[in-house]
């Protein structure tokens, strides 16, 4: 018995990585193309693409890795089945019940892993990527242009001479008007500072002049800055239970949720389909396994989806428990009845 379990799962490992990793590279290309959409609002680097990739990679993995295990653990018996091993087996004496048994294990771990992944890692993250986006967001807000016109620091008209090869500038003039005082600021260099979304502008060695109908004062300086309120919207959590239960994006995490909670029992769930469809009679039935296998990922995707808005958090349980009857009910009319 251990060594048949060994074999079957040897072959399932197989499969299962000839599956995963096409599908692991398809659905990592459609993320990299949304992530380079970005490039036209922000400007970022090699390095700072694959920060945001290495921020959706727990998604990647949680959409790819049930779908992988249905399909790999199917094709797997039905690969069996089509080398006319599975007669063995059963001619053995050996129940349908030792294949549940079998793949029972490697489901629950994957089942673990799901849940660990769309529960802790995710929301991790989802809060990381939107902070280091809302960061570059904050950052193009302020483009400086050298030698040129209208260039704005907050409220404040922005003129540089020129750009320096170590990202500071140079001869910086600096205008503000309010009603009754006018105040202009020059400075031989300046830089640029983001510190948690807010923008400061730091003056190195310069005057500063303000005047107004009756008076005129000047000062001279050494550093000075200005902070310029354009923060970036970033947020904050202490506990991964804490971003559930937050009212932040409340409906768009509850449909989250449910549909993560369900993806991550699928592999669970599937199981007495998994043997329902993988144990064929080859003459008759080696047709339809693939067929099967897409009408079954596409009403359990279906159903989850379609029932939130209707019966919101009872979705799980109705699906769940829908799906374990449904799929054992094919199972025991299909298989148990036969061996």
């Amino acid at each position: 018995m251990h060594k048949l379990r060994r074999y079957i799962i040897n072959n399932f490992s197989i499969l299962f990585l000839s599956i995963f990793l096409p599908l692991f590279a398809i659905a990592s290309v459609i993320f990299m193309i949304k992530l380079a959409t970005y490039t036209a609002v922000i400007q970022l680097t090699f390095f700072e693409m694959l920060k945001l990739y290495m921020f959706v990679l727990p998604e990647i993995l949680f959409y790819t890795l049930p779908v992988t295990f249905f399909i790999s653990a199917t094709l797997t018996l039905f690969r069996l089945s089509n080398d006319n091993e599975m007669i063995v087996i059963f001619a053995l004496g050996i129940k349908p019940e030792f294949l549940i048994r079998t793949l029972f294990k490697p489901a629950l771990l994957l089942s673990l892993l799901l849940a660990f992944d769309f529960f802790i890692l995710f929301p991790h993250a989802t809060v990381l990527s939107s902070n280091f986006i809302s960061y570059k967001k904050s950052e193009a807000k302020f483009n400086i242009k050298a030698s040129e016109f209208g260039n704005n620091f907050g409220n404040w008209l922005l003129y540089v001479g020129k750009n320096n090869d170590d990202g500071t500038f140079g001869d910086v003039f600096l205008f503000n008007k309010e009603k009754d005082d006018e105040i202009l600021i020059n400075a031989k260099n300046a830089e640029v500072i983001n510190q948690k979304g807010i923008l400061k502008l730091k003056l190195h060695s310069g005057e500063g002049y303000s005047y107004t109908t009756d008076t005129l004062s000047q000062i001279n300086y050494k550093t000075m800055i200005i902070n310029d309120m354009m923060k970036a919207d970033l947020h904050t959590y202490r506990k991964p239970l804490e971003y559930w239960l937050s009212e932040d994006r409340a409906e768009s995490k509850r449909h989250m949720f449910i549909t993560d909670s369900l993806l991550s029992l699928f592999p669970l769930i599937s199981l007495f389909l998994v043997v329902a469809i993988g144990v064929v009679h080859v003459r008759h039935q080696k047709g339809y396994v693939y067929l099967y296998l897409f009408i079954a990922i596409t009403l359990y995707y279906g159903a989850t989806i379609g029932l939130i808005d209707v019966i919101s958090f009872y979705t799980i349980p109705v699906v769940f428990f829908t799906s374990l009857l449904l799929s054992y009910y094919i199972y025991h009319k299909k298989i148990l009845a036969r061996f």
